[in-house]
């Protein structure tokens, strides 16, 4: 995980610039917009087919909803894009691992041709001996135009530093 400088590179900030942002929002992502394609592309990638996804007259039909929506498996994926976009990496970490969640909530649905954005909170951090630093971000989603997240989360990552 990292966030870009103007150059396009990842911005890394010294474990103690990172413990300082403790509480804070580290950033927002750009905006990330959701077509049918890319609903597409994601259904034929993980075999999930289901109509509210790529049948529109279905969902019309057979729901309550207007239109087909992104699979919530989606904006999930989308999480570690967003946060290159905004949540710095630590200084002198050799990789990075994306350790799971801890709390994952699909709040809305995302509607086809939606813009979605992340929004990246430190609620912990953690520097081991061994030199493990684990941080915990409180992780909202949002839909441009509404108010109500599209998908909360409790994201654990973890970066590595030679000791």
């Amino acid at each position: 995980m990292g966030k870009k400088n103007n150059d396009g590179a990842l911005t890394k900030l010294s474990f103690n610039e990172v413990s300082k942002k403790l509480g804070k929002v580290v950033g927002k992502s750009e905006w990330y917009s959701i077509d049918q394609s890319m609903i597409d592309s994601f259904a034929d990638l993980t075999k999930d087919h289901f109509f509210i996804h790529l049948d529109p007259y279905r969902v019309k039909k057979e729901t309550p909803l207007d239109t087909t929506i992104a699979h919530g498996f989606l904006s999930v994926s989308l999480l570690s894009a967003m946060s290159y976009d905004c949540v710095p990496g630590i200084e002198g970490a050799h990789f990075g691992l994306n350790y799971g969640f801890n709390k994952l909530r699909f709040v809305s649905p995302v509607p086809v041709n939606s813009r979605i954005r992340g929004h990246f909170t430190l609620k912990d951090i953690e520097n081991k001996d061994t030199g493990e630093i684990t941080m915990i971000y409180d992780v909202v989603v949002e839909r441009e135009t509404q108010e109500k997240p599209v998908l909360v989360a409790e994201w654990v990552t973890k970066a590595f530093v030679k000791t």
